[in-house]
Parts: C-alpha cells; sequence; structure tokens
C-alpha cells in the first residue's frame, strides 16, 4: 500500500516508478468491493475474429475474482474479442514498464491519476479522443463524466483514458467515542475547529485512543484547497504554495499529524495499523475513500467498532474533497487499436457497475450504490452528496519527481516540526516549479 521506488537516474518519467494507487488511497481499505451486481447493457462488437485483448491490472487475489466477474459478462456480449486478465499486485508499475519498454506491454492498462499524463506526453498511451467523437455508446460519453475526474485521464487537451472510479474523502466517526467524550456527533455545518475540538476531547492517550490519525493520507492538498490555496495550478504553470491560503491549510495540517494532543502518533500507527486502529475502535474520526468498508466492517465481524460516515469539515474557503482516480487506457503499441478501444469502451461500462463511485453523473447515484454494494446503503446519499466537492490533483507529466520533491523538501520536515509552512513555502516553491512543463 505504501510502496515507493526512487530512482536517482534522471530517466523518463515512465521508467522512474514511485506512485502506486495504493500511495493514493494511502491507508484507505481495500478497494474490492463484493460479488458485483452486474445489470447493463454491453456494447456489441461484431468482427470476423476473436482477438484477445490483454488488460494488465494492480487487483490482488480478491479485487482480480471480482474484476473476473465483470470480464465474464463483458467478454459473453462481446462478439470481436476476450479480455484476458493479467494481475500484478507486486510491483505494478515497475513490471508494467519493463514489459512496455520491452514491447511485451498489454493491450490495456491501469492507471492511477498521477501517471496518465507523463505516460502520455511520452506516447506510451494511445490519444482515444477522435474515436471518442464517433461513439455514442454510454460509457464513451465524456458529457456523462465528472468533468474534475475527466481531466485526469486528458492531457494537453486530449483524452488518452477512461476513468473508472471517482472516489471522495469521506470523514468515518465512531459514535461510541464521541458520546464517551461527551461530544456532538458531526454535522453537515462542521469546521476545522469543530473537528480539531472534538479531537482533542476525543483524545486519551494513556488509554491508547485519539481523536484522529493523519500519515500523509489524506493528502495535505485537500486541506490546502479547502482554505482556498493550490499546489500546482490549473493551468501547470505555477506552485503557489506560499500563498496566505496555501500556508494557512498546511500549517492546520501540521499542528495536528502525529500530535499527541489530537492524533495517534506515527510509533502507535507503525505498530497497530493505521485504518486497523479505527476499525479498532482505538480512533475517533478518520478519513478513508467512499468504498472502505469501515462503516459496514462491524457487520462482517463483531470485533470490529461500529463507525458512522459523514461529510468531511469545512475550511475557510469550503468543503473540497480528494477524489482517487483511475483510468483504463491503451498501449500506444497494440497491434490491434480498434478492438482494443471497443474492449475498453465495454470494460468501462462494466466496472462503472461494480467499482463506486462511478465517474459518470447518470450512475453516481444513491441506488447504484446501494445496488452494487447493499452494505453502503446507510451512506449512499452522503458519498452522493459529497461529489459536488469532490476534485483531483492537476497532474503535470513529471509528476513522480515533483510529489518526491514535495514530500521530501515540504511534507516531511513541516510534519516533523522542523520549520513552518510559512518558513518552508517559499524556499521550496521554486524548487518544485522548475519541474513544471
Amino acid at each position: 500500500m505504501d510502496t515507493r521506488d526512487r530512482e536517482t537516474s534522471r530517466t523518463p518519467a515512465i521508467l522512474r516508478p514511485r506512485l502506486n494507487r495504493r500511495v493514493a488511497v494511502k491507508g484507505a481499505a481495500a478497494i474490492g468491493l463484493g460479488a458485483p451486481s452486474m445489470r447493463f447493457a454491453m456494447p456489441a462488437v461484431h468482427a470476423q475474429d476473436i482477438v484477445q485483448i490483454r488488460l494488465g491490472t494492480w487487483a490482488a487475489v480478491e479485487e482480480a475474482n471480482e474484476l473476473q466477474s465483470v470480464l465474464d459478462e463483458v467478454n459473453a456480449a462481446a462478439e470481436g474479442f476476450e479480455i484476458i486478465s493479467e494481475p500484478q499486485p507486486a510491483d505494478y508499475y515497475t513490471k508494467l514498464q519493463t514489459t512496455l519498454a520491452g514491447g511485451t506491454g498489454p493491450d490495456l492498462f491501469w492507471l492511477s491519476q498521477e501517471f496518465v499524463a507523463g505516460y502520455a506526453d511520452l506516447g506510451a498511451i494511445l490519444d482515444i479522443s477522435d474515436m471518442l467523437e464517433s461513439d455514442d455508446t454510454p460509457a464513451a460519453d465524456l458529457s456523462d463524466y465528472f468533468e474534475p475526474i475527466l481531466r485526469t485521464a486528458q492531457y494537453d487537451g486530449r483524452t488518452f483514458g477512461l476513468p473508472w472510479i471517482s472516489q471522495p474523502v469521506m470523514l468515518y466517526y465512531n459514535p461510541q467515542l464521541f458520546a464517551d467524550a461527551g461530544v456532538d456527533e458531526p454535522t453537515e455545518d462542521w469546521t476545522w475547529d469543530d473537528f480539531r475540538s472534538a479531537a482533542e476531547a476525543i483524545t486519551d492517550a494513556d488509554a491508547g485512543i485519539y481523536g484522529t490519525s493523519f500519515n500523509s493520507w489524506p493528502p495535505i492538498h485537500m486541506f490546502i484547497w479547502q482554505a482556498g490555496g493550490e499546489t500546482i495550478t490549473p493551468e501547470l504553470d505555477a506552485c503557489p504554495i506560499d500563498t496566505p491560503e496555501a500556508i494557512e491549510g498546511a500549517q492546520f495540517y501540521a499542528d495536528i499529524i502525529y500530535k499527541e494532543q489530537y492524533a495517534a502518533p506515527e510509533s502507535a500507527i507503525a505498530e497497530q495499523g493505521f485504518g486497523e486502529m479505527m476499525k479498532a475502535g482505538k480512533i475517533g474520526m478518520f478519513y478513508g475513500g467512499a468504498t472502505d468498508d469501515l462503516d459496514y466492517a462491524y457487520k462482517k465481524d463483531p470485533a470490529n467498532a461500529e463507525i458512522k460516515m459523514a461529510l468531511v469539515p469545512s475550511g475557510p474557503a469550503g468543503r473540497t474533497t480528494f477524489a482517487w482516480t483511475a483510468s483504463t487506457v491503451i498501449n500506444a503499441d497494440t497491434e490491434n487499436p480498434d478492438v482494443a478501444y471497443q474492449a475498453l469502451v465495454a470494460l468501462t461500462e462494466g466496472i462503472h457497475h461494480w467499482k463506486i463511485v462511478a465517474p459518470r453523473q447518470s450512475l453516481a447515484t444513491e441506488e447504484t450504490i446501494a445496488e452494487v454494494v447493499p452494505d453502503k446503503a446507510e451512506s449512499a446519499p452522503i458519498i452522493v452528496q459529497a461529489l459536488e466537492d469532490m476534485r483531483s490533483f492537476n497532474i503535470i507529466p513529471d509528476q513522480a519527481e515533483w510529489d518526491l520533491t514535495f514530500s521530501e523538501e515540504y511534507q516531511t520536515p513541516l510534519f516533523f516540526d522542523e520549520a513552518t509552512a510559512e518558513e518552508l513555502a517559499p524556499e521550496v516553491r521554486p524548487i518544485l516549479e522548475d519541474q513544471l512543463p
């Protein structure tokens, strides 16, 4: 979940893997959701011969089994192709890049949001913009996608893949710990101050109980956005982390992470596990993805604490919440680009009826969420409400190096009280901007 590979050579970004999907959802529970409910119409593909389309994913055993159920139905409806799943849960990006460089890469493969721009910039994935324009199938209708999510599959005004999930960060909380501390449960009106006060009231470090837990998850960017700041501008031409708003958001995060007045110390997280402490009833509030099983884990195992879901607290400028997303893309060197595209659209439709939240407005509904994951029915209205505030990162081609610099030069010294956000931001900004396109 926390795999990070650091390369010292100045090789292209595609050969310098550092983040994978599990970094983007660091500390969250597995994305796999339980047996998928497949109730959708698959677009048929007409061809003379069946073409095998290889699909590369990071899916581990449980998720891979669920994906295979999706593929079985997709393949049953297809007339011109068969998608063959090739999961690589360990060292996914390293193995993917090796096969691409050797000319043996899969026809389709998953990329988390951090990587689409870099792979597109290097010409490693297919530009599907024109194909989409002439396609009237539902999954190809870009107007139905949430715009902030669709942008993660685009680069330089072109589209290079189809997003298959839009997972906003939610606030999970333990109602028993709130009651024990005499604190009212979170409401839609909750602010940073409410969150911080509740975290302090719930914390009993001697008993191993903490109000919250941060460990670079949730992303500090989310709090910078909530304060009205930015890390990389939408135009990809500046890194204004030294604005008053960005500094306020970053410092709020720094004042909580690992501070035993509010949050679990790093040593406790390392020893007991990040999300595991929440399930064990030792954390009052936890920022997790909408697909996490925290709100129904107690139904699966009574040893787990009962946990509820709420919207994330609002910062000075709003309740913007980070949304983790990923796309399926086409290998630029595929031998069958037209068939690979048809397989991509059919696969995307299938996954949109499996993973929550689907990145399409027509499918991001309470009914769809509850149908796909019945145990999420109670939380579904809150998830849908959060969608209007979700956004993702603004991504540059050399995102891996930018992230590494941001982490080492800014986040780490900030989190460990080596300097304040006000002191660090003006020094780090020009270093970050040197890496912009």
